[in-house]
């Protein structure tokens, strides 16, 4: 943590920075928004959180300490994180971002999904406030990314590598998906004998409709890129290794129509809503359903968990920060 002093021509302003050196970089010598009584930046454990002044991009990396997917940890951090996001916006003054992207440090993984051995142990307890708990937490989560957290915000998701289950969902909640090429979505749950259920329908069916969205979640197989992007499900197609790039290079591109852009995802909402209820109204359907897995079932689950601690741990550290751009 740090205290930099930044002096434009009309004053000097202070700003209280937590973050990395790249995001420094882009805001020396530029006039700021004075965010020092707010705690936009506080530390999380499992997210690198930066607000790039140059680009109007407030970037959120999840770089979990152990399997990457939607563990309690990374739930209570996103939830923090969604709330200092809304506070940059309550202070005076022009708008802090224009943009908000959520990616993953984990190389070759965006999210796993859900947790699948807290599910396993939390079933075979016949635990129903602890799953309808944890799955509440994920479909705040997923709502709020999918309102823009009612903020003039345009959200994207940056897909570098396996997105599945809760991860797959994740990302679906996003105005813009850019995903690399070799980048690989899908829902496994049907293998365990479940669906998933925080909120993989609702979006899958908004956006290539219910026939194609059932016919997605019943296969339980994984889909490339490319072939998501000729469905529409992916919007920008990167190369491999140059997600981030492409990124950045949509947002200079698309920042001029921003008002126009802005205004077209709203109308989209409004148009095909997907409300908390609607999520929560499934979310009550997949807890019953969990509820009723047998044990032959819980062992495949709890075998899938192993599997990807297995890949995590022979996968090698995680990327630590930021491109500049």
């Amino acid at each position: 943590m740090g205290t930099i002093s930044v002096t434009p021509e009309e004053g000097t302003l202070r700003m209280t920075y937590i973050g990395n050196s790249a995001a420094l970089r882009h805001d020396q010598g530029r006039g700021l928004l004075d965010h020092a009584a707010y705690p936009a930046f506080a530390r999380y454990e499992t997210l690198e959180v930066t607000l790039e002044a140059e680009t109007r991009t407030h970037w959120c990396r999840m770089q979990p300490a152990g399997r990457p997917c939607f563990s309690l940890d990374i739930l209570r951090d996103l939830a923090a994180m969604q709330q200092r996001l809304r506070g940059l916006f309550a202070a005076p003054g022009d708008r802090p971002a224009l943009y908000h992207v959520l990616t993953s440090a984990t190389p070759g993984v965006f999210n796993l999904g859900g947790d699948l051995g807290h599910f396993a142990d939390r079933i075979r307890a016949g635990d129903r406030a602890s799953l309808r708990r944890y799955g509440e937490a994920c479909i705040r989560t997923v709502h709020d990314n999918a309102i823009a957290y009612d903020l003039p915000l345009i959200t994207a998701a940056l897909v570098q590598g396996d997105a599945l289950g809760g991860g797959f969902e994740c990302a679906l909640a996003f105005d813009v998906i850019v995903a690399e090429r070799s980048a690989k979505f899908g829902l496994p749950e049907i293998i365990f004998n479940l669906f998933p259920g925080m909120g993989a329908y609702s979006f899958l069916a908004r956006r290539i409709g219910t026939v194609a969205a059932e016919k997605m979640i019943m296969s339980g197989r994984l889909y490339g890129a490319e072939e998501l992007h000729a469905m529409g499900v992916v919007d920008v197609l990167a190369e491999d290794g140059e997600g981030e790039v492409t990124l950045r290079t949509y947002i200079a591109q698309q920042t001029r129509r921003h008002n126009a852009h802005l205004a077209i995802y709203k109308a989209r909402r409004r148009a095909n809503p997907v409300t908390f209820e609607e999520l929560s109204d499934i979310l009550d359907i997949w807890v019953d359903a969990a509820l009723a897995l047998p044990d032959v079932d819980l062992r495949k689950m709890t075998r899938l968990a192993m599997a990807q601690d297995r890949r995590m741990e022979a996968a090698g550290p995680v990327r630590s920060s930021f491109a500049a751009s």
